[in-house]
């Protein structure tokens, strides 16, 4: 059994935790926040392809007892009208359907399944270094603290530090856009009140692109990308609410839809990040470490596949380990099934940020139901598929 570290309790890591538990491997999550895991307190969406990562490691009830679902996607013009009302993804198996939620709830949701299958999870432990050698790699932590195992899964986000001790010379860089989101009770009738829960509604506005939907109890979640050099920490810092929603209201009343009226019913905060991506080609691994999900392909929120990427990031990777002859061959596996669908993912999401969206829902768009690659997709999540013996490597052999 092979004791693997996995350095960051959120989404990616705790997933990954969760599916090499499942697969036979003995592993502890070290996560650098003293609680469940950072959270901005911006929400997401997960996909049906997310969805269906989670039912593969039998987490399906976790996440579904947090959020709600969403079955359609309304598509809106800069006057209002609408030009397109699609089904999101599988939205008729509910176990498969799109969930809107926050982020922290879901990496609290995940982390809460991995106690209980009795998955070690140690909070407060920094990373500061990895130190790979013939025996084992070791973390090093900044409280002086160690642990070494067999592998280290560098699950730490866009600013992750085994990534910097596996590509120096790479950095995050800016995908053209900042990114507000914000929450309200109070919303118009014209605005959140006619889209109903279970949809939502993205508004291609002529100055920003705009989305939101309504909960089941009536709140409303917005979110707002907008085209603009990258925000100084500075400037994040000493925004305001105020401030942000004066300067997304200049912006979005130029147009005839309820984008304006939602942000201004918005009393509370406004959060405010910037698109970021990691460049494509970025090296995941050196020697016993490897990074998942956006430590390693970090994408611009503007297809919403982030975290259902970093969910089949972690059944591919757990599956790749179980079924490949040795952990070399196993991790040239995963890098070989994922890199070309993570990588478009990037590239597609980064050129919407820089302006250049799908001229109609399809490839690409939050509820795009046939991404290229998807019935590939399907047996390499497909839990009791051998990914050695599908990529011609062996015999298949029964699996947990």
């Amino acid at each position: 059994m092979a004791h693997i570290l996995v350095i960051g309790g959120g989404i990616a890591g705790t997933a990954a935790a969760l599916a090499l538990h499942k697969a036979g491997s003995d592993v502890a999550v070290y996560e650098a926040h003293p609680d469940s895991a950072e959270d901005i307190g911006a929400f997401l969406t997960l996909a049906s392809n997310g969805m269906r990562a989670l039912a593969q490691i039998d987490a399906s009830a976790a996440v579904t007892a947090v959020g709600f679902p969403l079955r359609s996607m309304r598509v809106l013009d800069d006057t209002g009208a609408a030009v397109a009302d699609v089904p999101l993804g599988e939205a008729g198996d509910p176990l498969l359907r799109y969930r809107c939620l926050h982020r922290g709830e879901l990496a609290a949701a995940l982390q809460a399944e991995a106690a209980r299958r009795g998955i070690g999870i140690r909070h407060g432990a920094r990373l500061a270094s990895v130190r790979d050698t013939a025996d084992g790699v070791t973390a090093h932590f900044t409280d002086g603290s160690t642990a070494t195992g067999d592998l280290l899964v560098g699950a730490d986000g866009l600013n992750s530090v085994v990534r910097r001790g596996i590509a120096p010379a790479v950095t995050p860089r800016h995908a053209g856009q900042r990114v507000f989101y914000g929450y309200t009770r109070d919303a118009s009738p014209a605005g959140a009140g006619t889209g109903g829960s279970e949809r939502i509604t993205m508004v291609r506005g002529s100055a920003a692109a705009f989305g939101y939907t309504v909960s089941p109890d009536g709140e409303t979640y917005w979110f707002a990308r907008v085209p603009g050099e990258p925000l100084t920490p500075d400037d994040i810092a000493r925004g305001t609410p105020a401030q942000w929603r004066a300067r997304l209201l200049s912006l979005l009343r130029e147009d005839t839809t309820p984008a304006a009226d939602i942000v201004a019913a918005t009393a509370g905060r406004i959060l405010v990040t910037d698109a970021t991506e990691i460049p494509t080609g970025t090296p995941w691994r050196s020697g016993r470490a490897l990074t998942i999900g956006d430590a390693a392909h970090a994408a611009s929120p503007a297809t919403g596949q982030g975290a259902s990427m970093a969910l089949e990031d972690a059944v591919v990777l757990a599956k790749s380990l179980r079924d490949a002859p040795d952990t070399d061959t196993a991790l040239r596996l995963y890098e070989s099934l994922r890199r070309p669908r993570v990588e478009e993912n990037v590239t597609v999401s980064g050129n919407i940020s820089r302006g250049t969206p799908p001229s109609r829902p399809g490839r690409g768009s939050p509820g795009a139901p046939g991404r290229r690659g998807d019935d590939t997709l399907v047996r390499h999540l497909e839990w009791h598929t051998n990914l050695w013996s599908e990529a011609g490597g062996g015999t298949p052999e029964a699996q947990p």
